[in-house]
């Protein structure tokens, strides 16, 4: 079955499970890990100096002979310079999120790279097919870090996203295990992207602190915040709380920005900082119990999934 699956087809994959290119988690052991299993790696480039992509791009190299790809956030302030570095370095596959896929898809696919764009709701996958990628992500409410503002869940946008383009389509958000992976297929996607389960591997470069904080983590330990400046889905703590007090004082764009300030992020996730950093993760964090190799995280979902399939087909 996986050799006719769509998705499979457009990365030359095993397997329709495309890791989350997450910013301080994905870095290169983690896509190359992925990659390897026989889903898809992803390199989170928004969280690197253009610099440190190349690095991490010859690195992903060295570590695998499969398909891997680069996560560019379009919002990237020196965004022409990843692209370069991209094309010079050789990557076929680019997902791009946070912003216009238009600006930069057609001279990307110019240099046969496969482009794949990031979407929350129904206006803008038909705006990136419009734009001409490749496939879209259709990225649910439960799901972590930068996130849709309408609030729509995956077991809503799926079949919407599904009935409004025709596009290779990978469902996105709260995909925790084999059966969340049948559910995504079963409402129209092609494949499924997976970013908490990752973000918690062994392979993951996020922070110790981090990773134990996403096991320890149970229903209700995150929110959606920040929905007037960019929302984002966070994990409680000591600056969670503060932006929800500001929030519930009515602060507005400028005074959210000025308490979210700079590397936030990468104080929590990259450096440990588990009171004032920003800590980005999805719903199915509660369902995560252990720190696992990559590896075995692909197996786990690609057999439960075909498992649950075959228990529903009798």
């Amino acid at each position: 079955m996986e050799n006719q699956n769509v998705i499979s087809k457009l990365f030359d994959i095993e397997y329709p499970i495309v890791q989350g290119g997450m910013i301080w988690c994905s870095g290169w052991r983690l896509a190359a890990a992925v990659s390897e299993a026989g889903g898809l790696g992803l390199i989170g480039a928004g969280s690197m100096y253009p610099e440190v992509l190349r690095e991490h791009i010859r690195q992903c190299k060295a570590a695998t002979q499969k398909p891997f790809g680069v996560n560019v956030p379009l919002l990237y302030p020196d965004i022409e310079k990843l692209m370069q570095i991209i094309v010079e370095e050789g990557v076929k596959i680019v997902f791009t999120s946070a912003g216009n896929p238009a600006t930069w898809t057609s001279f990307l696919q110019d240099k046969g790279i496969t482009v794949v764009h990031v979407i929350a709701n129904t206006k803008f996958a038909l705006k990136a097919q419009q734009a001409g990628v490749n496939a879209i992500v259709a990225e649910g409410f439960e799901a972590g870090g930068h996130n849709g503002r309408e609030e729509t869940t995956t077991l809503c946008l799926i079949p919407m996203i599904r009935d409004a383009v025709t596009l290779p389509l990978i469902a996105a958000g709260g995909i925790g295990d084999g059966r969340a992976m049948l559910a995504a297929m079963a409402l129209g996607a092609d494949g499924v992207q997976v970013g908490s389960l990752f973000a918690a591997s062994a392979e993951s470069s996020a922070h110790e602190h981090f990773k134990q904080a996403i096991i320890a983590a149970k229903e209700g330990d995150t929110s959606l915040m920040l929905k007037k400046l960019t929302p984002v889905r966070l994990l409680k703590n000591e600056f969670a709380d503060a932006v929800r007090v500001a929030e519930n004082n009515g602060a507005n764009a400028e005074e959210l920005a000025a308490l979210l300030g700079s590397r936030r992020a990468k104080r929590g996730i990259f450096e440990g900082e588990m009171n004032e950093g920003e800590l980005e993760i999805g719903q199915v964090s509660a369902m995560i119990q252990d720190i696992k190799p990559a590896a075995q995280l692909v197996r786990e979902l690609w057999d439960g999934y075909q498992r649950r399939r075959a228990e529903l087909l009798g």
